[in-house]
């Protein structure tokens, strides 16, 4: 091939690269609508730190006793779709750590998301698929995930040591090789939260973690130091003001430690009233997430 030639080929391919990656990164995924009206958030009472702190105005007779047809027991029918139990497994993973159980939700391989939830003490894999629970909030990411192309998985583990969080790895693992697009995201509640932060300073979940969610639960000073903080994984808090396991003021404490690292991609959101399980309840799961999807390295 003529020099000239040559370099016209170069330089063709080159400029076709550059398209094909510019158009990948315009191309960041975004989780579609379903039933967002329903499970809007409250009026904001405050906001702060340029949005990424914001108070929401919780009412318990409102968001608990007009949404649920048995109040904490079962939500009214409008809040779900159960048909999303179609595409739902009961599995066991065999793993070096141990066997998983576990509830898998979606696309097993060559899912576009993969999102875990981590129950907390007293808990079980079967809290976080339970369809009329926790305002029908479980119900919703379930079909979240199972409209685009995503999955969801609800494990049991051992418990809240190194343990549990290298079974809870052994699966995020297992499911990163059948899903190798996927960017994966880690929501705990309550106790669940220690298992969060071991995944964020394990050099092989911290470096694959996109995302991670904090419902009514924990801080740990150690994330500052950890693989997934150097990797800048965007960090959401939900807390009720009157948690009473876990005190707000020491997590927003904990959220401004983190927001201060150079305008650290995170967010918290204060639910006025709220008690321990208010934010599992109220987490707006698709807003949380499409704005990870925007930050998530």
């Amino acid at each position: 091939m003529p020099l000239g030639m040559s370099l016209r080929f170069l330089f063709a391919l080159l400029v076709a690269t550059g398209l094909t990656v510019e158009a990948a990164h315009s191309q960041t995924l975004s989780l579609k609508p379903f039933k967002d009206d329903l499970f809007a958030y409250p009026a904001a009472l405050s906001t702060g730190d340029n949005g990424a702190y914001t108070v929401l105005d919780y009412h318990e007779m409102r968001d608990i006793n007009q949404r649920d047809e048995v109040p904490e027991k079962r939500v009214r029918a409008q809040y779900t779709d159960p048909g999303v139990r179609k595409v739902q497994q009961d599995l066991m993973l065999k793993t070096n750590a141990g066997d998983v159980r576990h509830v898998a939700v979606g696309r097993t391989e060559g899912a576009s998301i993969i999102v875990l939830y981590l129950h907390g003490q007293g808990g079980s894999r079967k809290q976080g698929v339970d369809d009329f629970t926790f305002g029908g909030n479980f119900n919703r990411i379930k079909n979240l995930m199972a409209q685009n192309g995503g999955l969801y998985l609800s494990p049991d583990f051992p418990d809240f040591g190194d343990k549990g969080a290298a079974q809870v790895a052994a699966l995020i693992d297992h499911y990163a090789q059948q899903s190798p697009g996927a960017k994966i995201f880690v929501a705990c509640g309550s106790m669940g939260g220690m298992i969060c932060w071991k995944l964020a300073a394990r050099k092989d979940t911290g470096g694959r973690l996109n995302g991670l969610l904090l419902l009514g639960s924990l801080w740990d000073d150690s994330f500052l130091t950890s693989p997934a903080f150097k990797r800048r994984v965007p960090v959401f808090f939900g807390q009720g003001s009157h948690d009473v396991v876990f005190p707000v003021e020491k997590q927003e404490a904990f959220f401004r430690s983190i927001l201060a690292k150079k305008s650290y991609p995170t967010r918290f959101v204060r639910f006025e009233t709220g008690t321990h399980g208010t934010p599992i309840r109220m987490v707006d799961w698709r807003g949380t997430l499409n704005w990870m999807l925007t930050k998530a390295p």
